[in-house]
């Protein structure tokens, strides 16, 4: 599919992350005022929230839009997600006989400011990179046990918390926790001295279920797509994941780009799974191209110094697809929920260049990076703006997500400090 033609001129351009073809939706407030709902196109925002109060927008017969997050139309499925895509494409599409009526619902970009785009219902984080575990696994356990032996079979997750779930540019404070090093014969309370990132895409669950599905219903019920940082404390990690895996090492927060890019928007760029080296069971064979051709980075800015490109990979890297996730996380009965939000795990490359945290960048900290400025990392210090990007690349245009960023702030003096 070619570009979109649109009578926004800002969105014509190649490289703009927000042409007609993509369509994003976020959520956005001007002065302070009251968040709402709107799709960003070009440099410009279209407030979807004005558009249906006054009536240029209307696909049902209660207000979609009179809430500050995307989940009322999440819940009422595929065929009005459709609709509405169609209705705003036709209002913004070069030639719009509306034209007149829409330009005063824009809202220039660059004038906001962003807010989570949807409610979360739960979370949960998998670990369905296989270089990423492999290179974790190498790590701790060595190259011949380097994956657990259900790794191949199944994907692997934990529930995280929905309560620490933030949008991009939200400022990170450094956790306490107990810590314990092999040459320490008991723990200690301190702040963490191993903080990561981890690359990830998160997948929105927009119908919800109750009871098992399939690979194919769960592709169905996914609403979208947004770029993931799942903040990682290392060393409390270490400590705390025997026997139950990672718990507070997780919690600190979990950041997400500012809109989500539906699954339309991201089906001409759909790619096969790697090649598999045990067949999966019948309810989680692929049923068709089940990855995405997105392209990522993570760039790095030390505390008022330039940023510094310090990973790209892509997602076709991952071994199993959202929807296979999916599919697997309800196998056992358990409800999925409007706006629940499936990480899909560190999402690394074969190669160093391609991994998708420090932790592995870092060879767990044998092997510091050195940024463009000549300092050097194993770890995120404090003042340091990790910034996520991802980019799908069509003919003559690009799907963006909008960056997903995070500062980290020093460790608080107690952690009881208010």
């Amino acid at each position: 599919m070619p570009l979109m033609k649109s009578w926004v001129t800002s969105a014509n351009d190649a490289s703009h992350p927000f042409p007609l073809n993509n369509l994003p939706y976020g959520v956005f407030s001007i002065d302070g005022t009251e968040p709402r709902c709107g799709v960003a196109i070009g440099d410009m925002i279209l407030d979807v929230t004005a558009a249906e109060a006054e009536g240029v927008i209307a696909l049902t017969d209660e207000p979609l839009f009179d809430l500050p997050f995307w989940n009322p139309l999440m819940e009422e499925g595929p065929a009005v997600w459709t609709a509405f895509r169609n209705r705003v494409t036709t209002l913004l599409e070069d030639g719009a006989e509306e034209q007149s009526q829409v330009a005063p619902l824009l809202v220039a970009q660059n004038t906001v400011e962003m807010h989570m785009p949807f409610a979360v219902s739960e979370y949960t984080d998998f670990y369905a990179g296989r270089h990423h575990a492999q290179n974790v696994g190498t790590m701790f356990r060595g190259a011949e046990n380097a994956l657990p032996p259900n790794w191949l079979h199944i994907p692997i997750g934990y529930n995280g918390r929905a309560s620490s779930v933030v949008v991009s540019g939200t400022d990170i404070r450094r956790p306490w926790g107990q810590l314990k090093s092999p040459d320490q014969e008991l723990p200690a309370f301190l702040p963490s001295r191993r903080f990561d990132i981890e690359l990830e895409m998160g997948a929105i669950v927009g119908t919800a279920s109750d009871g098992p599905i399939t690979v194919q219903e769960a592709d169905d019920n996914i609403f979208g797509y947004v770029l993931l940082n799942d903040w990682s404390a290392r060393d409390i990690q270490a400590w705390e994941y025997q026997p139950l895996g990672p718990f507070q090492a997780k919690t600190t927060a979990t950041s997400v780009s500012p809109w989500i890019v539906t699954k339309a928007a991201l089906e001409p760029f759909r790619c096969d799974t790697p090649e598999r080296t045990f067949e999966l069971l019948d309810h989680l064979k692929d049923c068709g191209p089940m990855l995405y051709d997105i392209d990522l980075e993570v760039t790095m800015a030390p505390d008022g110094k330039d940023a510094s490109t310090i990973t790209r990979t892509n997602y076709s890297e991952l071994y199993y697809s959202a929807a296979q996730q999916l599919a697997h996380h309800s196998t056992s009965g358990c409800p999925m929920n409007t706006g629940d939000l499936l990480g899909s795990g560190t999402i690394s490359g074969a190669t160093k260049p391609e991994r998708g945290s420090l932790l592995e960048l870092s060879w767990g900290g044998k092997e510091p990076l050195t940024l463009d400025t000549g300092e050097t990392r194993s770890f995120i210090e404090d003042g340091d703006t990790l910034t996520l990007k991802g980019a799908a690349k069509g003919d003559g245009y690009t799907i963006g997500f909008g960056d997903c960023v995070g500062t980290i702030l020093p460790a608080l003096d107690t952690p009881y400090a208010r």
